[in-house]
């Protein structure tokens, strides 16, 4: 997928030692719900779980998501990053993933530029530390869960070897396997040449 403008977006991981960051390069009109797949393949999330981006005081999530009370949040899919950052002014937004464990991402969009030339988007920049399991419990579980991995006396220890297995490093955000992603997003989000008589339609 290549666009003219691109934006470069710095995402952190909040509340979590050590750091986990990321720098990807999107097109500017990506729409919000591609934005969301693009930042599961970054961080290293598995798409099992709800997530909205908050951008001020606007929610964007997947459509007919509904917590059971209140109004759901707009639809992701009916914007684009562009959009809300000229409707709002914003240059930085949240985007929360899994309410039950509350991962919160802080996303800055650092520039906006021309895309290179060849180049296929979405596109890793910068990459840091490892994502947290699935399910792990948030940042607080998280912190238990390192704390236990490092302590072979730890009462959890065994326990959580035999749930992720023994080799979890927080230092390796595993590139290969986001650059690998994100070349399925691209190709996923290429357009088809239409078939006569029908209209090519794209994909989500």
């Amino acid at each position: 997928m290549t666009a003219q403008a691109i934006a470069r977006l710095k995402i952190i991981l909040d509340y979590v030692e050590p750091p986990v960051m990321r720098r990807i390069e999107v097109p500017v009109d990506i729409r919000l719900d591609r934005l969301h797949l693009a930042l599961q393949a970054a961080m290293g999330w598995e798409t099992y779980h709800l997530w909205e981006f908050r951008v001020r005081n606007l929610r964007f999530g997947p459509p007919g998501q509904d917590y059971g009370f209140g109004d759901g949040p707009l639809n992701a899919e009916k914007t684009t990053l562009q959009a809300v950052m000229e409707d709002t002014g914003a240059k930085a937004l949240k985007y929360l993933y899994d309410f039950g464990d509350g991962w919160e991402h802080a996303i800055k969009v650092e520039r906006i530029s021309e895309a290179a030339s060849g180049a296929v988007y979405p596109a890793l920049v910068e990459a840091k530390g490892a994502c947290p399991p699935e399910d792990v419990g948030g940042p607080p579980g998280y912190a238990d869960y390192l704390e236990a991995l490092a302590d072979p006396d730890h009462e959890r220890h065994d326990e959580l070897i035999q749930w992720r297995g023994p080799d979890f490093d927080t230092n390796d955000p595993h590139t290969d396997r986001i650059n690998a992603a994100f070349v399925a997003l691209a190709k996923r989000w290429t357009r088809k040449p239409a078939v006569k008589g029908k209209k090519a339609s794209p994909k989500a």
